[in-house]
């Protein structure tokens, strides 16, 4: 198994019996586990993603969000208008520390993935980040003067519930979907935490139930010179987070959920970040740039054998 750009699947459960074949798309290493009966599934799984890609992309000039922000208006596909309403619904939720109008910071000034370079603190200052600059309706969107949307934040978790929808629909119930950092466990499956400070893993856990979404962010890997310059906007601030090193999430439920609250949590103060995770009932890890470990308490309710590593 190759180790993924947020979390390392450590091993998986039937993995003789499993077809498991790996492609680029969304940015990042995208693994499809699944039975060696369902190959033609796995081949359909990496269409859904490339679908999902081709509507909330903000690097391919055809795709909703591109055209969104080069043109400053476009019609919305299914996907896009979904992923908006899912983006409203985390912003409010979080206070408004889950905002895809950051793109004006990692698009326009960092350019995370295309040119490259550190902000100055005059540009950061005078950046545009304010989700209210989106209007939208369900085949439609456009933007204020100044507003560029960035859907990174959920786009990966989104596309994996896309393919677990489509797989449920299959009534294929064994495998493994991974996205970076965003997984879905469709049976039991043992999982390992990346080392954000090295190599191999922090933390190590098994699945307690089927269906387990599994999401990371961190600062270790998307940066540009040094850490602290990294992709995860506090929109508060207007500047990249200082505080967390790696924010994994486990839930029964959606992983566009959790992709986005770890998103949002990352850029959180630490108490206010477990006032909102505790809220939300998931099961978190959380380990700050200075190494500080916070667990949550209902980890049992996730997983049967969660251990740190290191």
């Amino acid at each position: 198994m190759k180790t993924l750009l947020l979390l390392l699947l450590a091993s998986q459960l039937f993995a003789a019996q499993m077809l498991e074949r790996t492609q680029m798309l969304m940015g990042t290493y995208v693994t499809v586990s699944l039975p060696q009966e369902k190959s033609e599934a796995v081949q359909q799984s990496f269409e859904i993603i490339k679908a999902v890609e081709a509507a909330l992309s903000s690097y391919d000039p055809k795709a909703d969000i591109y055209r969104l922000n080069h043109e400053r208006s476009a019609s919305l596909s299914p996907y896009t208008y979904e992923a908006l309403l899912l983006s409203q619904r985390y912003y409010r939720e979080s206070d408004g520390y889950f905002d895809i109008a950051v793109g004006s910071i990692t698009k326009e000034l960092y350019g995370f993935g295309e040119s490259e370079r550190v902000a100055k603190e005059s540009e950061l200052e005078r950046a545009k980040v304010d989700f209210n600059g989106l209007h939208f309706e369900k085949r439609k969107a456009w933007l204020d003067e100044g507003t560029i949307i960035d859907l990174g934040g959920m786009g990966k978790g989104f596309a994996v519930d896309k393919v677990a929808e489509f797989l449920r629909e299959q009534k294929i119930t064994e495998g493994e979907i991974a996205l970076s950092g965003d997984i879905r466990c469709l049976a039991l499956c043992e999982m390992g935490i990346q080392n954000p400070f090295g190599e191999g893993t922090a933390a190590a856990f098994s699945t307690r139930a089927a269906n387990t979404a599994i999401s990371t962010s961190g600062n270790y890997r998307r940066y540009i010179e040094k850490k602290t310059d990294n992709h995860l906007i506090d929109p508060k601030r207007k500047r990249p987070e200082q505080l967390f090193a790696s924010v994994t999430l486990i839930s029964h439920g959606f992983n566009s959920d959790i992709d986005a609250y770890a998103t949002a949590a990352s850029v959180m103060p630490l108490a206010k970040a477990i006032a909102f995770l505790e809220k939300r009932g998931v099961g978190y890890i959380l380990i700050t740039n200075g190494g500080e470990r916070y667990v949550s308490k209902n980890m049992g309710t996730f997983t049967a054998d969660f251990r740190f590593t290191e």
